[in-house]
């Protein structure tokens, strides 16, 4: 039984929790959230720049493969955050792991900001670039699959649908926010200054966001459904192993249900910026601000999603799956013939609404899959094994196959598989005896 819990007789019920308590609860959950996210995406918003302090090259394609390269090899930590963060949500509780991955995350993020260029000393420029990805992706596996569990275990009877929405509601938050922060900054400064040194002022905001983000969540309440299972002394001893089989299953259509919600993120929100500029010859400024229509347009959308999917369970989901296998390709060569403000702008609001479909309602659709004594652990697990695997290496994918096949629609043929499987995944009927809708 854990230190919260050992106080109280085991058969005392607990008192209700008041909206006040709630309200600091989410408040608390949402702001760490966004904090963490923006850390961890404002790398893909300087690629450009990262990659000509950190990996030099005659050939700006190649810097900027070995950029966006890095930025993957955070997501091959994510796994080993989920299991390790995720294991100690479910068996010391989803505050204290929470409290620390926003920790770990903001150091690890100014940290990176203090990467000398690799014209100051050469191969361990990007060597400790490296690390500091590692410790974030490391972090940011436990926190997507924490924060979405304890808003969701926080909701009240019938809004948790809503309430996992709005986990949703602070990455778009995030997002808006990096893409904000990369396109003053690129408006502000002259290219040299931004390349000198303008690109490392987001990360080290960092070391200002730590102690802001462990205050807050070191003083909320703990998740009363994992009260309830710590008092009931039903705290799993391997939470990781009890995941990987009793629950198999549900991680793996977890699995498949994440690919194309996190290939349409890192494909139309990050990666289109720099395929508007690198591609498509557009100025940077032009690409920022086209492009941050998407997210926009994604975070007012997730908040109807999530209340859509307290009523008609994974609807959502399924309509932005059909959406993207039906329109990547189209909208994709639409931006590649207009190569226009208009174009992105319009490609992004409807990429931005599909995504956000998607977004609203997959936070709690996925969190009934799993019962509350695993589900931070197993949650991650699915979770973050397909971030890695499609997601977090799909600006680099885009970028290969661009420069490969010469066809500059050739990032939306990886949307549109992603799109199939994961629509696979929602309505095959053997996989949907897992959902609890």
């Amino acid at each position: 039984m854990t230190a919260l819990t050992e106080h109280l007789p085991p058969d005392e019920p607990l008192a209700p929790l008041s909206a006040a308590t709630r309200r600091r609860a989410i408040v608390a959950c949402l702001l760490g959230n966004l904090f963490e996210l923006f850390d961890f995406g404002v790398y893909g918003y300087f690629a450009i720049q990262i990659g000509k302090a950190i990996f030099p090259s005659t050939d700006p394609v190649v810097s900027l493969l070995a950029s966006f390269a890095t930025y993957g090899v955070g997501f091959l930590m994510r796994p080993v955050g989920a299991m390790v963060l995720g294991s100690y949500g479910d068996r010391h509780g989803r505050k204290a792991a929470l409290a620390f991955t926003i920790t770990l995350m903001a150091v690890a993020t100014g940290l990176t900001g203090l990467v000398p260029s690799y014209a100051a000393i050469g191969i361990w420029a990007p060597v400790c670039l490296v690390i500091c990805r590692l410790l974030q992706g490391f972090s940011t596996g436990g926190e997507w699959g924490g924060a979405t569990t304890f808003l969701v275990e926080h909701a009240p009877p019938g809004r948790r649908g809503f309430y996992g929405s709005l986990q949703q509601v602070s990455t778009g938050l995030a997002q808006i926010l990096a893409i904000s922060t990369a396109l003053v900054l690129n408006t502000v400064l002259s290219t040299p200054n931004l390349e000198a040194w303008g690109w490392r002022l987001p990360f080290l905001a960092g070391f200002i966001l730590a102690p802001i983000g462990y205050y807050l969540r070191s003083r909320v309440e703990e998740s009363p459904e994992f009260v309830a299972t710590a008092r009931a002394k039903r705290i799993p001893v391997a939470p990781l192993r009890t995941a990987l089989t009793v629950h198999r299953n549900a991680v793996l259509t977890c699995f498949g249900v994440t690919m194309i919600w996190t290939v349409s993120s890192y494909v139309f929100i990050t990666f289109l910026p720099t395929y508007a500029t690198q591609s498509l010859h557009m100025a940077p400024i032009v690409a920022l601000g086209g492009t941050i229509w998407a997210s926009i347009t994604s975070t007012i959308v997730v908040p109807l999603s999530g209340l859509a999917s307290d009523r008609w369970g994974r609807g959502p989901m399924v309509i932005s799956a059909v959406g993207f296998a039906l329109f990547s390709i189209p909208l994709f060569m639409l931006l590649s013939q207009a190569q226009s403000f208009a174009a992105l702008a319009t490609v992004a609001v409807i990429a931005g609404a599909l995504y956000g479909l998607y977004n609203g309602a997959a936070p709690n659709a996925l969190c009934t899959l799993f019962p509350t004594t695993v589900r931070y652990t197993a949650l991650s697990v699915g979770y973050n094994g397909a971030v890695m695997i499609f997601g977090g290496f799909a600006p680099f994918i885009a970028t290969m196959l661009v420069r490969e096949t010469g066809s500059p629609i050739a990032p939306s043929f990886y949307v549109t598989a992603c799109a199939l499987a994961s629509l696979l995944v929602l309505v095959w009927p053997r996989r949907n005896q897992v959902f609890a809708h």
